[in-house]
């Protein structure tokens, strides 16, 4: 179909071909999957691209004058996206135990079950908001563990950073649902909660992730609003004050990967931020939720070199990793984000690392790329049955053998 948004596939072979490409991507305004930035497009690196319809004749005339290779990953995007939304209104939204944690939610019924939880599981949840978002949204964090008079480490998990990626949010829910269920039946849960608290942000980017379910699937950003620009919102993971708006960042308020006027300057970042200083002598831990690429990821994101607790982390991440294949056999990466992603400064995890928490990683949750940012609900379940395990195993290696 001509006249259709599609997403397509390219690696280039060449450094001229990669050039040609970020000038074309350029020209079209192209919305990138992957990389998240056009400077990241080189010779032998994936890049899927959103283009709109209008763009989509141009750019594949273009790509078979140069003869570049390509594969179409979603031929109509908007039919995909239709079939989507109609399974969504056709399915009963809620089920009978009163939340399906197989589908993806809205952000007011996230916030509901958020509170819902807060008066039905009192002894293991506190439901608290730690500031505003730029459109005045609440910033909820929930504190999951057995209430204890001893001192207690702490975990920090947040999801939807990145509004877009949905798979991110229900992976929040999974885990608290996971956690809550088996509490009285699995010792390594029971384990986790007595001895940690976990900290969970399940909308990092309230305001993003509202208008990704009513105006554009594939916004990234923030919502925020630039005085000299029409171009709305910063990247919540170029703005924390790490080597910011360094390499893998923009300057551009218009481009995705945009770092922002000045660091912390979105209020989401600067009440986690907040947050986390405060109690950063017992939170021990800081894990984030990305899509999609299927990686296991550590410091440092914004430059290739080594953190002093490599071999811990290392070995955290090897074991984590192999917990996640023993179910579906489902492959991830895993390595400092330098060297198996790319190199992006301003990011949370570093920043998170930098300022004293020894255990930081980033996930790439599914896929690497079929589905993309449109991940079908059917996998949602395998998705994060897989994850907790990875999860399980950073939080319990943790717990035993790293100082």
């Amino acid at each position: 179909m001509p006249g259709s948004d599609k997403v397509i596939r390219l690696i280039p072979s060449t450094e001229e071909e990669a050039n040609a490409l970020k000038k074309m991507y350029h020209q079209l305004k192209v919305d990138l999957w992957q990389p998240s930035s056009i400077f990241h497009v080189s010779k032998g690196a994936v890049t899927d691209v959103h283009i709109p319809k209008n763009g989509s004749q141009v750019l594949l005339a273009f790509l078979q004058e140069a003869n570049i290779q390509y594969k179409i990953l979603i031929e109509d995007l908007q039919k995909t996206l239709e079939k989507a939304s109609s399974l969504r209104t056709q399915r009963n939204r809620r089920y009978i135990s009163g939340y399906n944690y197989e589908v993806y939610h809205s952000l007011a019924e996230i916030q509901n079950w958020m509170h819902h939880l807060n008066k039905t599981h009192s002894g293991l949840i506190h439901v608290f908001s730690i500031g505003k978002s730029y459109e005045g949204r609440s910033l909820f964090v929930l504190k999951l563990g057995r209430r204890s008079r001893t001192y207690k480490r702490a975990v920090w998990i947040d999801c939807g950073i990145h509004a877009r990626e949905w798979i991110g949010p229900a992976f929040c829910q999974w885990f608290v649902k996971e956690a809550l269920l088996t509490y009285r039946s699995d010792p390594i849960m029971r384990k986790m909660l007595n001895h940690l608290y976990f900290y969970i942000m399940p909308v990092f980017n309230v305001d993003g992730y509202h208008f990704s379910w009513t105006s554009d699937r594939f916004w990234r950003k923030t919502r925020s609003r630039n005085s000299r620009f029409r171009c709305r919102g910063v990247d919540a993971n170029r703005n924390w004050k790490v080597k910011w708006c360094d390499e893998g960042a923009s300057m551009h308020p218009c481009d995705d990967t945009y770092c922002g006027p000045f660091p912390e300057s979105e209020p989401e970042v600067k009440a986690v931020a907040t947050f986390l200083r405060k109690h950063r002598k017992h939170i021990r831990a800081y894990l984030s939720f990305h899509a999609y690429a299927q990686m296991l990821l550590y410091p440092y994101s914004y430059k290739y070199a080594t953190i002093p607790n490599f071999s811990c982390v290392e070995s955290a991440a090897y074991k984590a990793v192999n917990a996640l294949r023993s179910v579906y056999g489902v492959q991830y990466r895993y390595g400092p984000a330098s060297s198996t992603l790319y190199v992006s400064s301003g990011s949370s995890m570093d920043w998170a690392y930098k300022n004293g928490i020894p255990y930081t990683f980033a996930f790439e949750l599914r896929d690497t790329g079929h589905f993309g940012f449109l991940l079908p609900e059917m996998l949602i379940k395998p998705t994060c049955t897989e994850t907790m395990l990875a999860v399980k195993n950073i939080t319990i290696h943790l717990l035993k053998e790293c100082p």
